[in-house]
């Protein structure tokens, strides 16, 4: 699964995006939204593989880094290498996080939060289902 080219994506109207998406990707990673705690397909799967953009097939994560945080979406603990995720301070519903993005395509992921589970690098990207796909190993 090769990731999409730079050009298609810059050329990807909305239409696009709703015809390639389902319609909860779409609002996941399109129009910023999460989906409900603890109904995502990944949440407590541990099958080994790479998770990757839902909207660009972009690598994002190694099994190897996810963790069961309790939190209801999948969680892993450092994302699989330089310049895949784009993180912004998001102060939205009244909450001060930081959104985590595909640097790819642009697509909300979720979010990344310091966290006091103990993983190695102390932090906890927080990620829907929605807007990743698992390519199994």
């Amino acid at each position: 699964m090769n990731p999409l080219d730079k050009a298609v994506i810059n050329t990807m109207s909305e239409t696009d995006w709703q015809n390639r998406l389902d319609d909860l990707s779409y609002y996941v990673l399109r129009q910023k939204g999460t989906e409900q705690a603890f109904t995502g397909l990944y949440t407590d799967t541990e099958v080994e593989g790479i998770y990757r953009c839902k909207g660009c097939h972009t690598p994002l994560f190694d099994s190897s880094a996810k963790f069961h945080s309790g939190c209801g979406w999948p969680s892993f603990d450092k994302v699989i290498g330089d310049n895949v995720v784009d993180e912004t301070l998001d102060l939205s519903h009244g909450m001060r996080r930081i959104e985590v993005t595909c640097h790819h395509c642009g697509g909300h992921l979720g979010h990344v939060f310091p966290d006091n589970h103990v993983t190695d690098t102390g932090l906890r990207y927080c990620i829907n289902s929605a807007a990743v796909v698992l390519d199994k190993a």
